[in-house]
């Protein structure tokens, strides 16, 4: 199977919004504007003025972890992870068809991938929430809308997308006609920071929702390794 920004690319190239050239996405019509990045547009807004202010609280790594270290982590994770049934409710109603765990402890890989999420996505000397998040997602199942809890969680969230490429949407709480939509290959790193992270809440797209600038993007089952901070 091609990767999926090869296949994107394929079908068509879209016109990115960069504060150097000052050009509207070739999406502007249908009143999408596109961050700027460094190859394909991986998030795409519904203003200017919303990819302007939130450009330097979201971010889309491609490629972070290889695939070798992508199944390290799945041979860590899939025994504990059998172990449990996908639930269908959640305790705030959030999750649908999902197996959870956390986990502290590492092997030598993962924990030198971590130690690379860590560097990258969290301030020098920010404490960090001890265990690290595991969700798995089943192919049917999504994340809806919710903004995570402000009295155990910091600033910054950052999650690498193990198995599957999906699609995440950020909406505006109190203005649901802001957007973003943020395109999460497959071994990628997503991090959110401080207005992306409390005034918007956060989803996955169901399969059959699962589409990003007009192309099609299918969801399999998802595993999220999710790092947060602790609240100052």
């Amino acid at each position: 199977m091609k990767p999926l920004l090869e296949v994107l690319k394929r079908i068509r190239k879209p016109a990115v919004y960069t504060s150097h050239q000052r050009r509207l996405s070739s999406c502007a019509s249908s009143g999408l504007l596109t961050l700027p990045i460094r190859d394909e547009a991986l998030i795409v807004g519904s203003s200017r003025e919303l990819v302007q202010r939130l450009g330097s609280q979201v971010e889309v790594k491609t490629g972070f972890i290889t695939e070798e270290e992508e199944g390290v982590f799945l041979a860590e994770l899939e025994p504990g992870l059998k172990k449990k049934r996908y639930e269908f409710d959640h305790w705030d109603d959030a999750i649908h068809g999902y197996r959870e765990t956390e986990r502290a402890k590492w092997g030598a890989k993962c924990e030198e991938v971590l130690s690379r999420v860590r560097s990258v996505a969290f301030p020098e000397g920010s404490p960090l929430l001890g265990p690290v998040h595991i969700l798995d997602l089943d192919k049917t199942g999504y994340i809806k809308p919710h903004i995570d809890s402000v009295k155990f969680c910091g600033s910054t969230i950052a999650g690498l997308s193990l198995l599957s490429d999906s699609i995440m949407r950020l909406v505006k709480e109190d203005a649901t006609n802001e957007w973003l939509d943020l395109l999460l290959p497959r071994r990628s790193l997503y991090i959110l920071r401080d207005q992306a992270r409390f005034n918007f809440t956060h989803q996955i797209l169901k399969d059959d929702e699962s589409v990003f600038n007009g192309q099609r993007v299918p969801r399999l089952r998802r595993i999220s390794v999710i790092c947060r901070n602790l609240p100052m």
